[in-house]
């Protein structure tokens, strides 16, 4: 069983981690290591775990004991678990312990998240701390429409977008391109093209790792044919929660990719400024690729993104610009004044309104993303033919190409 047959498997209304088993003999040992990896990571007398039998096969549903889920995920608030549960990280070094956040978020989740075992599980912990990790280490020149990437590993092609260099390594040209250590400048793209990036990355580091076969893949495919906006979302990723049923304003996973979305009409007219799409990085922090020292919280991204609409100016061709020195000022005017601030706030950590509405909606979207299983075995990640290949000998749909809000070169 893949991790797509898992996640249709599971049972959304109980939440947590659910792996689910075509058998008897195959929940059996789901249960067997999910036990070993809980009591090896101490978290065993926190969880409860059930067995359930449905006409898909058998579910090992566990999940936050009630007293856990009270104690560090209160009605699922997980911005607030790294502190709630500070006294699981001693020992461990930043990895390790942001592993343990994603699985404890992932067990508060009031959706399931399905899996074929327990590897699957570990795999997709490791892509979503590589991501994390990734995020916190990138920066960007902020020019929110420029395209430009490091000439010694990218080449641009009009067709395809961004492509490497034939034998360039994937993973090294993706640190290059977003993290300034590496070459000692930074690159101009936009926040959305770099949350692509970033998660290339993630799902490429654990292919290194874990499963080569489909590195090699990810390899070729970049150096023939740009994957990105609505066609990245498709190929790589699994969007959770939904419009009719929104998740908690407070629920994120580190390694979640989201949107806040401007509510204001006027301003989300400028170009890169429709919205903000950003990768959760764990401790209550949200990634700020313009400024990586000062990540942002959902509170100061909110304020952010309320005075985009103080920010907007008209330039000399009669073009609507952001004055980024204005909303600075005007966010440290509202953090002074503790009741304007509530007010904002107020406003803004309200669930958005549908697309095209611009009405009493807020910034906060119904919806999270997620990089799809890559566990040798159980991989979902179904990369389109490259170009030139014969349709005959790859019998797979090219998933469409949708508009994605703010998506940039």
């Amino acid at each position: 069983m893949d991790c797509l047959s898992s996640r249709n498997a599971c049972i959304p209304s109980r939440g947590g981690v659910q792996l689910a088993g075509k058998n008897a003999a195959q929940a059996l040992r789901n249960r067997t290591e999910l036990d070993t990896l809980l009591q090896a990571l101490g978290l065993q007398g926190h969880t409860c775990t059930e067995s359930l039998v449905t006409v898909s096969g058998h579910v090992l549903v566990c999940t936050l004991t009630r007293e856990a889920a009270q104690s560090w995920a209160p009605a699922h608030d997980t911005l607030g678990l790294q502190l709630r549960v500070q006294e699981t990280w001693a020992g461990l070094d930043e990895p390790q312990a942001l592993e343990r956040e994603i699985l404890i978020a992932l067990l508060a989740s009031p959706i399931g998240f399905g899996y074929p075992g327990v590897e699957a599980l570990l795999s997709q912990v490791r892509v979503r701390r590589n991501i994390a990790l990734a995020a916190r280490k990138t920066a960007l020149a902020f020019k929110t429409e420029a395209a430009e990437r490091p000439e010694a590993y990218w080449r641009y092609d009009e067709g395809n977008g961004f492509l490497l260099h034939p034998g360039r390594p994937l993973i090294e040209a993706l640190v290059c391109a977003t993290q300034p250590e590496a070459t000692g400048k930074l690159y101009d793209f936009s926040c959305y093209r770099a949350t692509e990036y970033v998660i290339l990355l993630g799902i490429a580091q654990e292919a290194a790792r874990h499963h080569p076969r489909l590195l090699d893949e990810l390899q070729s495919c970049n150096e023939q044919n740009a994957i990105r906006s609505g066609q990245f979302h498709d190929v790589f990723l699994v969007e959770y929660g939904s419009m009719e049923a929104p998740l908690p304003a407070r629920y994120y996973v580190p390694g979640d990719r989201l949107w806040f979305r401007n509510p204001d009409e006027r301003s989300s007219d400028v170009m890169g400024y429709e919205g903000s799409w950003v990768i959760y990085m764990g401790g209550g922090l949200f990634s700020n690729f313009w400024r990586r020292d000062r990540p942002f919280t959902l509170e100061s991204k909110c304020l952010e993104v309320y005075h985009w609409r103080d920010g907007v100016v008209t330039d000399a061709a009669g073009e609507l610009q952001m004055d980024e020195a204005r909303v600075e000022a005007c966010v440290q005017r509202t953090q002074a004044q503790p009741q304007a601030l509530r007010q904002v706030l107020q406003r803004m950590m309200r669930m958005r309104d549908a697309k095209g509405v611009y009405a009493d909606g807020g910034c906060i979207d119904s919806t999270r993303e997620y990089p799809r299983g890559v566990a040798a075995g159980a991989c979902e990640l179904v990369l389109p033919p490259l170009p030139g290949a014969l349709e005959a000998s790859q019998p797979r749909a090219v998933p469409p190409v949708a508009a994605v809000a703010g998506a940039c070169p």
